[in-house]
Formats: C-alpha cells, structure tokens, sequence
C-alpha cells in the first residue's frame, strides 16, 4: 500500500472570513490529523480521540494559540486543564 496518496495536507481557513490563513496546515493521516503552525507541529489528534500537543510549541505565541484552539475547538485555559487533567498528553513533535 502507498501510504503517501493517503496523506492531505489543507491550509486552515479564517473562522471569520472563511479565507485560507496562511501557514496554519492540517496534515490528515491514515492515523489522525496534525495541526501544523509554520515549520512547527502543535498538536495531533488520533482517530480514536487520543491528543497529543508538542510539549514546548503548543502555546508558543498568539497566533498559534488562535489556530490551535480552532483546531482542537476549545479555548487555551480549556486545553490546560485537559493536560493537567491528563486528557491530553504532551511530548516531543518535532524531533
């Protein structure tokens, strides 16, 4: 199997405007999706839900935490109580 035609990588769209935001990608893989900021990945959710976030990128500036939140359809503080929580797992992503 080619696992490669089974990859899309999409440009996030501005929930205001509906325009593509450049530099904010989707990767969707045969395991999931990733959210990409820049050259940088923040966060991966799995198909079944898992959610993994890069342990020093996720909250690195204001327009990742914008995106990032659209993403994962939550504010930050919603998502800081998931990791404190343990819902949410962080880990290296861009090794």
């Amino acid at each position: 199997m080619n696992r490669l035609k089974y990859i899309k990588v999409t440009q996030m769209e501005s929930s205001r405007s509906g325009r593509p935001v450049p530099n904010q990608f989707i990767v969707t893989c045969p395991e999931g999706q990733y959210f990409q900021s820049y050259n940088s990945v923040i966060a991966f959710v799995a198909n079944d839900g898992a959610t993994i976030l890069d342990e020093y990128k996720w909250d690195y500036s204001a327009t990742t935490n914008k995106y990032r939140s659209q993403f994962l359809g939550e504010d930050t503080p919603t998502t800081r109580k998931k990791i404190t929580a343990g819902l949410y797992q962080t880990g290296e992503l861009n090794e």
